[in-house]
Order: structure tokens, then C-alpha cells, then sequence
């Protein structure tokens, strides 16, 4: 009984019928058997799968395991501000598409996706569309015609450890492997019933004040996108500026290492996140980041969750500038842009191999203003972040970004100086 309540309560918030809906051991463990089934229900249609570039790693790790299987995969771009095009998802589909999954909202930058759109492109040409729900399911139903649908209760402050997987009717799944008769075999094992109750009473209760904690968090995340760039220099608010979900904001900041802003902040009792290569234990640049082509050093994640009082907010803003500026100084960026070259010189080198973000731009900015205007400077540099940080810098200083070359060691990164 207080099973089928709870499926009846999420199926409601979802806006799908409870026997579509299904309790998984997680969201992850939702999308990777939503996208194993749904290509296997359609296998005879053809092997062909559709993902954006920004989506949850869930979803890319899952495109990878079936592409590794023999499968085609074709990843839709996003533009700037981290946002696909449903005509790009148009233009993807194929006769032999099984599957397109796209994110109603993105978990690093916010921009939420054009999912009716896309819903209507995928339905016209009878392919369905898995919708990963994870962050915006606590604030409204997902809109559009879509088939499958997943999410993660600790995403709306329920528990960890219960996903949703909604596969509506018609809609061609097979599981995959060992079934048993619970959750219509779409998810072998005893159901976690404390879990799974007090994830539905806690979607039910986030929903109930929905509508006036996203206007209020609205406004508040509006305040930190106009009064950080007036407050820091030299920051790059990253994400739709419009069709975003009320509680993220998130912002780069140049010549900032994002560990070590991080500390700083922590130590003022704010804890935040950061999509920044010097967190990842690769020492990759975020996918999402890269996806958008914009600075990903620096990088700060703000997430507001409900309840958050406009006091924190001013705080916040309060101590970010001192905590940039004394980042900013241990790692001898520099504090005005390069001054007009009196001569012309050659094409200068710096040399960064070995050197991680965001020593390669702060170098490149502090020889800038020996290059005369026309002429060139090369940033040698073996750090996968440099790849996105020095085109992002030359836009953000108005410099023209020639290209790379390959080098004995890294790669080459070509800089003319325009101004």
C-alpha cells in the first residue's frame, strides 16, 4: 500500500500514469537502463543514438558503451550559452535512429532545453526522446510529447539511492538483463519502501512551494549574475541568461585557479562547486564547459537550494571580490591589461609545458604587451585546459585566436594581438 502511494504521488508530479513509472536503486541506474532498454526495444528499427554534448555523464557514459557495442552515435552541439538547437536534433534524426536523450536542464550552467521542440521533431519522425529530469523535476512537470523520463531524489532533497524511470504506453523497451517480477521487470530487487516513500513525500512537499521559491531564487540569482561582473573583473557569466532553472548561477573567473577559490570561499562559510579542470582528478576541463566554448578556469558553480535567504546572498558578494584578488595575487596574474608595445618584435614563445591552469593564460597575458599589434605570440603549453581557456581569453580581451600547431611536447596555441 504505501508502495503504490508513493508511485501514485510521483506519477502525479511527473504527469504520468503509475503503472509508467517505475523506482530505480538511482538516477544514474534510471538513464543507464532507460537508454539500454529503449535501444533494445527498437533494435530492429537500428542502432543509431542522439545525445547533446552537455549531457549528464550518466547519459555520455552510457553512448559510449554503445557505441563500443557496434552502435552509431551523433552528438547535437550546444551554442554559448550551453543550449541546443531543435533543428540540429531535426537534422540528427535518421531512419535507423533509435533513441535521442536530451536534458531538460543542465546540472553545471543551469540553461534549461527547448524539450517541447524537440519532443515535436523526435514524435514527427517516430523516434523517442528519454528526457534525463534530474534537475528541474522539483520545480515543474516536463513539458512537451516525450517517451521516457528519468530523475534522482536527492535532486529534489529526497534520499539517496531512489531514481524514477517513466516509460510511457507504446513506447518499445525491452530490459536488459536478469528480470524479475518487480517494478513490471524493469528493476530487479526489493524496493527500498522508507526510501521510496520519503522521496515521493518530499517531491510532493518541494512542489507545494515551487512557484514562489523560483521567483524569489529568480531574483536572487539574477542579483549574483549583474553584480559579480561589476564587483570581480575579468568574469564570464556562463549560461542562458532567460531559460535557466531559478536556483543556478555560475560564473568563470580569469587568471583563477577554481581549487583554490574554492578553499578560499569555504573558509568563509560558503560552500559552492566548480566545473573547473583544477578540480577533476583528470585534470580535464568540464565537458559542459568545453561543449560551450567559454573559460573554464576559475570557474563557480552557485547553487541556491529553497529557503535561501537574501542576506547570504549579499554576504556572498560581499567577500567573493577579496577572495578573487588574493587568488589572483598568490599566482602573480596580472592587475591591468599589457600596456601598447613601443616596437615590433618577433613572434615571442612561452613556454607553460607542465604548467596547469591558469598559469598558461596568466603568462600569455603578461607578454602580450610585448607583441607588437599584427604580430604573434605562441603558447606552448601540454594542459588540456589551454585548449578552451586561451580562445576564451582572446574573446574576452579582444584578440584574434589563430589556431594550434602540434609541438615536440603539447601543443602550440597561436595568438595575434589586435589591440
Amino acid at each position: 500500500m504505501l508502495l503504490d502511494a508513493a508511485r501514485e504521488a510521483a506519477a502525479e508530479a511527473v504527469g504520468c500514469r503509475p503503472d509508467e513509472l517505475t523506482f530505480t536503486s538511482s538516477g544514474t541506474r534510471a538513464v543507464h537502463s532507460g537508454i539500454e532498454g529503449a535501444l533494445a526495444g527498437r533494435r530492429r528499427v537500428g542502432r543509431h543514438l542522439i545525445v547533446s554534448s552537455v549531457e549528464h555523464s550518466s547519459v555520455l557514459h552510457s553512448a559510449e558503451v554503445h557505441e563500443a557495442a557496434g552502435g552509431s552515435v551523433t552528438t547535437v552541439p550546444v551554442d554559448r550559452a550551453g543550449r541546443v538547437s531543435p533543428s540540429s536534433y531535426a537534422a540528427a534524426l535518421r531512419p535507423d535512429t533509435a533513441l535521442a536523450c536530451l536534458q531538460s536542464a543542465n546540472h553545471e550552467v543551469g540553461t534549461e532545453q527547448p524539450v517541447r521542440e524537440v519532443a515535436e521533431a523526435c514524435r514527427a519522425a517516430g523516434v523517442p526522446l528519454l528526457v534525463d529530469a534530474a534537475q528541474s523535476l522539483s520545480w515543474s512537470r516536463v513539458a512537451g510529447d516525450w517517451s521516457l523520463l528519468t530523475a534522482s531524489a536527492h535532486k529534489w532533497g529526497g534520499p539517496s539511492g531512489v531514481g524514477l524511470l517513466v516509460v510511457r504506453k507504446g513506447v518499445r523497451f525491452a530490459p536488459q538483463g536478469p528480470v524479475d517480477e518487480r517494478e513490471s521487470g524493469r528493476a530487479a530487487g526489493f524496493e527500498n519502501i522508507p526510501a521510496v516513500v520519503a522521496a515521493a513525500a518530499s517531491l510532493r512537499a518541494v512542489r507545494a512551494e515551487a512557484a514562489a521559491e523560483t521567483a524569489r531564487l529568480r531574483e536572487l540569482t539574477e542579483r549574483i549574475r549583474v553584480r559579480v561582473p561589476e564587483l570581480v573583473p575579468d568574469v564570464e557569466v556562463v549560461g542562458d541568461a532567460v531559460h535557466r532553472l531559478p536556483g543556478i548561477v555560475t560564473f568563470s573567473c580569469l587568471y583563477v585557479d577554481g581549487e583554490t577559490l574554492l578553499h578560499e570561499l569555504d573558509r568563509a562559510g560558503f560552500s559552492v562547486s566548480s566545473g573547473s579542470s583544477c578540480t577533476s582528478s583528470t585534470l580535464t576541463p568540464s565537458h559542459v564547459l568545453k561543449a560551450m566554448s567559454v573559460l573554464s578556469e576559475g570557474n563557480v558553480r552557485v547553487s541556491l537550494p529553497p529557503g535561501t535567504p537574501s542576506e547570504d546572498v549579499d554576504r556572498f558578494l560581499s567577500v567573493l571580490p577579496d577572495a578573487v584578488a588574493d587568488v589572483r595575487e598568490r599566482l602573480g596574474a596580472p592587475t591591468a591589461p599589457a600596456p601598447p608595445s613601443p616596437s615590433p618584435s618577433d613572434a615571442l614563445v612561452v613556454d607553460s609545458l607542465g604548467k596547469r591552469c591558469p598559469i598558461p593564460v596568466i603568462e600569455l597575458a603578461k607578454v602580450i604587451g610585448d607583441v607588437p599589434v599584427g604580430g604573434t605570440v605562441r603558447v606552448l603549453s601540454d594542459d588540456e585546459a589551454a585548449r578552451l581557456d586561451i580562445p576564451a581569453w582572446c574573446e574576452m580581451r579582444g584578440q584574434e585566436y589563430v589556431g594550434e600547431e602540434p609541438a615536440d611536447h603539447g601543443f602550440a596555441y597561436v595568438v595575434r594581438r589586435v589591440s
